[in-house]
């Protein structure tokens, strides 16, 4: 938000620099981005003086050029040539100095020495043109004899630079969305620095009812959308271009100027934080203003001539017959004032902050006064403003003020009360803060003090600050306005031991598989918390009642936090692939979130939501491209299968001790499932279905695995790496082909070999599949390694052949195996 320097003069006192009110207002929280000189006239007549032209005589090698002398109010009289018709001795005129800059748009030319028609020439006497001060180039400027020379022009004329401020508004000091608010927050910074000074706004007290003549009546249908709605008529009015003054007002912090009336409603809007609506009087159809909703799908013309369909909440200020503005969002095409107006309504209105965001995100609209009324402004400033603005369109605009002020406000806004203890002040910033200076601060700020003991003090807070109503916010604006740099850092320390604990551990572990997958290849993403919940229409793995929402989302894409880690990585890998950059191994860790409404506990309101650490893993593209030494490969669930598995290896993770499963839903269309012993889903892999695919437009396959870090932690828990030595005691490999359904997936062939030997069984390896001639019907063939070992002994014969029967035998009985 642009701050202008000069008009924030006008409503609280200081001598600070532009530099230094830059810096008291970001340190009291009103962070300044930028401060930037701007001239009313450009160059800021910089180097221009009065001068009296003492002589002047024909010059001899020219029918319209005089040679003149001319008193500059330094010393010694200068030489000037000039070519004016109306130069005469005698007279007070503006004189360019050497090396003086002049402006003719974005041309600049310096004044230099120069000779004219072989006469020698020290400066330019000036026309009104020529130094921004007019348009007018008949001839040059003479001033009144009451001119004194050498008098700095930019000082005759009074004319002063401004400066504009950003402001960076966070999004909770909606109070501070005006010069006036700002005002109010310097203010309080001067008056604790011990400063002079003093906070004004000027007084309405001159506002004045001419006449009944133009009466217009309101009517408001839901107080809750709109606690508060003023208006007041203005009857002969001229629209026409605003004067000088209000013209700058709003260029200056980046306004266009429009007319008298429009201005007006702007100028108010920056100088106070009200928004304002100024209607044309004579198009409220019926006499009368009627804040209401219109039924679904109602359509209605915006100022940006685009038609929009209403929705059934949309909050309209409407005339008898039809809409006419979206209320605090964007007025009509047909109902706002233009050169033809004769009769305005004017408008000053609290609409409810959600009603106003709803709307505003509905129809992506963001304006001026959306963004101040979806903040919260001042209730109690609404009639204030409404003066303000009537008087000034008087003034600039001519009419009467034809109606009397009609103001709806059936429940008026209660003052926030907080009870503020002494030493809980105390204890939150770190340092005991004088009482005194407490309460100056505290009243600076427009906080009312009702009650007072020595412990504390009964606070009335305004309620334009929607950001405090609770002690710490109190002690939040005590402390920015006594300054974070006046709280000591203290000379000792106090501290306590504490041990590592399950998050320090899982932070290492977190970098040290980060670390495993950079080094195969992979980058890391980091995507946003926040989703949309239209990825999750029609889901079953992720139904759409388990989503927790937001109550008021910044728009539709961000509405909601994320079930999986999955549609992030989708839209990184759809990011890469539309810049020509398919190849992509991407992983990610970050928390995903649920809502299950079972489990809702009137006493625990957090009962119903659940956050876990997830690690997602996506491959997509080619595992091999343009390599000399190798051909080129695409990448395959098997490699990811092998990442996820090195994972497990990696943390001590026994695989013997995992179940794995097939698994094919919306998510996957050819899936594993792992599980610990005891049915804690530990993570999924698999190939992503081509619906889904064809949703972010990829044409490779996406193969993606979802890791349950938490479950992973809690598997691993106990896990002591150990280091043994290798074994001096050779391994047996026996190979085994084995005749089985088509169903049967080889983990079932891995899981029963792990079941049936513990101790000795170090590897389970299938090295061959066969399907076709010379099998059965529904038959494959698996060729499987067995890899037998003893740490402590060599084993015989006899050892190996009876582990290798009680396999067969068990593979027979579970999986109808057969030996080929």
């Amino acid at each position: 938000m642009n701050i202008s320097y000069n008009w924030l003069k006008e409503y609280v006192s200081f001598d600070l620099t532009p530099g230094e009110v830059a810096e008291a207002l970001t340190s009291i929280g009103l962070e300044v981005g930028a401060v930037e000189e701007v001239q009313s006239i450009k160059g800021g007549l910089e180097g221009i003086v009065i001068g009296e032209v003492l002589t002047c005589e024909p010059h001899p090698n020219s029918d319209h050029m005089h040679i003149t002398t001319v008193n500059l109010g330094n010393g010694e009289p200068v030489q000037i040539v000039c070519g004016a018709a109306n130069v005469a001795a005698g007279q007070k005129v503006v004189v360019a100095t050497l090396g003086t800059k002049l402006y003719d748009g974005d041309e600049c030319f310096t004044i230099k020495k120069s000779k004219l028609r072989g006469v020698e020439s020290l400066g330019m006497i000036c026309a009104e043109d020529e130094i921004g001060l007019g348009t007018s180039h008949e001839g040059i400027m003479v001033l009144p004899d009451s001119a004194i020379p050498g008098t700095p022009a930019k000082d005759y004329f009074n004319i002063k630079s401004d400066y504009v401020i950003e402001v960076d508004i966070t999004p909770n000091r909606a109070d501070a969305c005006s010069h006036y608010g700002v005002a109010r927050d310097l203010y309080a910074y001067l008056v604790q620095a011990g400063k002079e000074t003093s906070l004004t706004r000027p007084s309405v007290e001159g506002f004045h009812v001419d006449n009944q003549e133009l009466p217009i009546d309101i009517e408001v249908t839901d107080s809750t959308a709109c606690p508060r709605y003023a208006g007041v008529t203005v009857k002969g009015v001229t629209v026409k271009e605003s004067p000088a003054w209000l013209q700058d007002k709003l260029r200056l912090i980046g306004l266009r100027p429009i007319n008298n009336v429009v201005d007006v409603t702007n100028y108010i809007l920056h100088a106070y934080g009200q928004p304002l609506h100024c209607f044309d009087a004579d198009k409220i159809k019926g006499g009368k203003v009627i804040v209401k909703t219109m039924p679904q799908g109602t359509p209605f013309v915006t100022l940006d001539e685009v038609e929009r369909k209403l929705d059934a909440h949309d909050l309209m200020i409407c005339n008898a017959e039809e809409p006419m503005c979206m209320a605090g969002v964007f007025g009509g095409l047909d109902s706002g004032s233009t050169e033809a107006t004769k009769n305005v309504f004017l408008e000053s209105a609290y609409f409810n902050p959600t009603t106003v965001r709803k709307t505003a995100r509905r129809h992506g609209l963001n304006t001026d006064s959306s963004f101040r009324f979806e903040r919260g402004i001042d209730p109690n400033g609404v009639i204030y403003c409404l003066k303000q603005a009537a008087m000034l369109i008087q003034e600039l605009a001519g009419g009467t003020i034809s109606m009397d002020i009609k103001d709806l406000y059936p429940q008026p806004i209660e003052d926030f009360t907080v009870e503020l203890d002494y030493r809980y002040v105390h204890d939150l910033v770190g340092k005991t803060i004088p009482v005194e200076d407490i309460k100056r601060i505290v009243t600076a700020l427009e906080m009312k003090i009702v009650a007072e003991t020595p412990e504390g003090i009964t606070l009335k807070i305004p309620p334009y600050r929607v950001d405090v109503q609770r002690p710490c916010d109190v002690v939040e604006d005590i402390l920015r306005i006594y300054g974070y740099n006046n709280v000591e850092i203290p000379l000792t320390l106090k501290s306590s031991l504490t041990t590592k604990g399950e998050v320090d551990k899982s932070q290492k572990l977190q970098n040290l598989v980060s670390e495993q997958l950079i080094g195969c290849g992979f980058n890391e993403i980091l995507n946003n918390s926040l989703t949309k919940s239209a990825y999750y229409d029609h889901l079953e793995s992720y139904p759409s009642q388990h989503l927790v929402m937001l109550m008021n989302p910044l728009s539709s894409d961000l509405n909601c936090m994320r079930q999986t880690l999955l549609f992030g990585g989708l839209e990184s890998i759809q990011h890469n692939a539309n810049r020509k950059n398919a190849d992509l191994k991407f992983f990610e860790f970050g928390n995903c979130y649920q809502f299950d409404g079972e489990k809702k506990n009137a006493e625990k309101a957090l009962a119903p939501y659940s956050e876990s650490c997830h690690l997602g893993l996506w491959i997509t593209g080619k595992r091999v491209t343009n390599s000399w030494a190798h051909p080129e490969e695409n990448s395959s669930v098997y490699e990811l299968k092998a990442y996820v598995l090195n994972i497990f290896t990696r943390l001590g993770l026994n695989l013997g001790g995992l179940v794995f499963g097939n698994l094919s839903n919306d998510i996957y269309s050819a899936a594993i499932s792992i599980h610990t012993r005891g049915g804690k889903l530990i993570a999924t892999y698999g190939i992503l279905t081509r619906k889904l695919q064809k949703a972010f437009d990829l044409d490779n396959e996406v193969y993606y695995a979802d890791i349950n870090w938490n479950e992973l932690m809690k598997a691993v828990k106990n896990v002591k790496v150990g280091y043994t030595e290798i074994s001096k005691f050779p391994a047996v490999k026996r190979d085994l082909a084995l005749l089985i359904d088509k169903n049967v997936q080889f983990v079932e062939i891995e899981k029963i070999a792990y079941e049936s030997e513990r101790k000795l069984l170090k590897a389970v390896e299938l090295f061959d599949v066969y399907e076709g001639k010379n099998l059965e019907a529904g038959k494959k063939s698996y060729a499987v390694s067995f890899l037998l070992q003893d740490e402590n002994a060599t084993l015989n014969d006899k050892q190996i052949d009876k582990i290798m029967q009680k396999l067969i035998t068990n593979l027979e009985n579970k999986l109808g195996a057969k030996l080929r």
